[in-house]
C-alpha cells in the first residue's frame, strides 16, 4: 500500500523509461525520468487489460486516487468499460455546455449573419448580449420556460424599452425554432407570451399634412439663412422625400443631370443583405425644381464627393443632426417636423391632392417593398414614365403650396 509520502518522494531510477509504484485494487502511480507522476488504475474488461488514467500527482492525491478506481470498479460492475464510460460522459457534459441557450443563440446567429444587414446583425447579437445571456444564456435550451423567459423581458420592460423588450422576444423565438429544427429543444416558449408583454404604443415621426402648413413650412425654409446647402437638403427632402440617410449620403457621381435622374446604388438602400447585393438600383427621376438646387449647389461642394458634405471634414456626408437641428432654428421642434416627415407628408399629400396617380406609383417612388408573399419575386415594375409625371406634378404643386395659391385638389393628366 502507498503512503503520501512514498508518492511524494517517487523517483524513476536511472536507464528505466517508467517507473511503477502499486497500490491495491490495481491502482498505480506511474513516475518518469522526467519527473511526471500519473495515476493509472489497471482493470480487464472484455478479456483485454485496459488502464484507466485519474491524473497527475499531486494535483490528484492518493485520496482522491483511491477514490477513482472505487468509482471505476462500480462501472465495471454493471458490465461497462470505465474508459468508455468516461468518453461518454465527457461527450454528455459537451453536448449539454452546446445546449445552452448562449450557445444555441450564438450559433444561430453565425448561420444568419452573412445574410443580414450590418446593422441588424449587430443588433441582434448587442441587444441578447446585453439583456439575454446574463440571465439565461447559461441554461439549458430545453429547460427554459415561458414564465422563464417573461421575467428576463420583466427587466427590460422595468426600464422603459417596451420595444426593445418585443424584439428581444421574437429574436428569443428564433432561437428556439433554431433550437427545435436541430434537435436540442421541443417547443418554442417565447410564441406562449403573445398578449403578455407591455404593449408599446409606437409613435410615428411627427410630420406636417396640412396643406395651408405645408405651405409655411415650405417659406420657413426658402428664408432660411444658414448654410446654403442645409437650406438645399431642406428643399430636396420635401421634393423627393427620400430617407434622410440617403439625402445625406447623395453623390454628385450619382447625379446625372442630362437624364434628370438621381440613381442611388442598391448598397445604400434599406434593404435586406442579399437586396443591397443583388436589387436593382433605386432611380429617383428630378423635376426641373431639383435639378435647378443642384445646379445652384454644385459651385459650393461639386469638387468633392458628397453633395452635401459634413462641415467638418468632406470626407464625410452631412451629419443626421444637421436637418434636425435647422428645423428647430426655423420653429420646429421633434413634436411638429421631422427629417424622415417629408416622406409621410409627400405620401399623405399626394395622394389626397394629386388624384389620378396609382399608390404603386407613390409606393414605387418611397422605395417601399412589394406588398404579398411574392410580390418582389414577380412584380419587378419601376414605373418610370408615371414616377417622372409624378415627381414633376408634386413639385409644381410645392411650387403652389409656398407661394400660398389655394391648395384644393386637382386631377393629373
Amino acid at each position: 500500500m502507498l503512503t503520501d509520502t512514498a508518492c511524494r518522494n517517487a523517483t524513476c531510477p536511472e536507464g528505466k523509461a517508467r517507473h511503477r509504484l502499486a497500490d491495491a485494487g490495481g491502482l498505480y502511480l506511474e513516475v518518469t525520468p522526467a519527473g511526471s507522476r500519473r495515476w493509472f488504475v489497471k482493470y480487464r474488461h472484455a478479456g483485454k487489460e485496459r488502464r484507466l488514467a485519474l491524473g497527475n500527482y499531486p494535483d490528484v492525491t492518493l485520496k482522491i486516487a483511491r477514490e477513482g478506481r472505487d468509482a471505476a470498479r462500480t462501472v465495471r460492475q454493471t458490465g461497462a468499460d470505465p474508459v468508455q464510460a468516461r468518453k461518454a460522459d465527457r461527450l454528455a457534459k459537451r453536448a449539454s455546455g452546446a445546449n445552452t441557450f448562449e450557445a444555441v443563440a450564438r450559433e444561430f446567429y453565425a448561420t444568419k449573419r452573412d445574410a443580414w444587414s450590418e446593422s441588424h446583425g449587430t443588433q441582434w447579437i448587442r441587444a441578447t448580449e446585453k439583456d439575454l445571456f446574463p440571465w439565461i444564456g447559461a441554461l439549458p435550451l430545453a429547460s427554459l420556460t415561458a414564465p422563464m423567459l417573461r421575467e428576463t423581458l420583466r427587466r427590460v420592460e422595468a426600464r422603459g424599452a417596451r420595444y426593445m423588450a418585443r424584439d428581444l422576444c421574437e429574436f428569443a423565438g428564433q432561437v428556439f425554432r433554431y433550437g427545435i429544427a436541430t434537435g436540442r429543444c421541443e417547443r418554442n416558449p417565447a410564441a406562449d407570451l403573445r398578449g403578455a408583454l407591455a404593449p408599446h404604443v409606437e409613435k410615428h415621426a411627427a410630420a406636417i399634412l396640412d396643406p395651408v402648413k405645408a405651405g409655411e413650412l415650405l417659406r420657413s425654409i426658402a428664408g432660411y439663412k444658414g448654410q446654403p446647402s442645409t437650406r438645399a437638403a431642406l428643399l430636396l427632402s420635401a421634393l423627393l422625400f427620400q430617407r434622410p440617410g440617403n439625402i445625406r449620403a447623395m453623390e454628385w457621381a450619382e447625379i446625372d443631370a442630362e437624364a434628370a435622374l438621381w440613381t442611388i446604388p442598391a448598397a445604400k438602400m434599406k434593404r435586406t443583405k442579399a437586396g443591397k447585393l443583388n436589387g436593382r438600383p433605386h432611380l429617383v427621376p428630378l423635376a426641373p425644381q431639383a435639378l435647378a438646387i443642384l445646379a445652384e449647389l454644385r459651385p459650393l461642394t461639386g469638387h468633392g464627393r458628397y453633395v452635401f458634405p459634413s462641415l467638418l471634414t468632406g470626407e464625410r456626408c452631412m451629419s443626421e443632426n444637421t436637418v434636425r437641428t435647422a428645423l428647430r432654428r426655423m420653429g420646429y421642434g421633434n413634436d411638429d417636423m421631422t427629417a424622415h416627415g417629408f416622406r409621410a407628408m409627400a405620401r399623405t399629400l399626394i395622394a389626397e391632392r394629386l388624384h389620378g396617380i396609382a399608390p404603386d406609383v407613390i409606393e414605387a417612388q418611397l422605395a417601399h417593398g412589394k406588398t404579398g408573399p411574392l410580390g418582389m419575386a414577380y412584380d419587378r415594375a419601376e414605373y418610370m414614365t408615371q414616377r417622372r409625371s409624378l415627381m414633376s406634378a408634386w413639385a409644381d404643386y410645392l411650387d403652389r403650396l409656398r407661394n400660398g395659391a389655394q391648395v384644393l385638389a386637382f386631377k393629373t393628366a
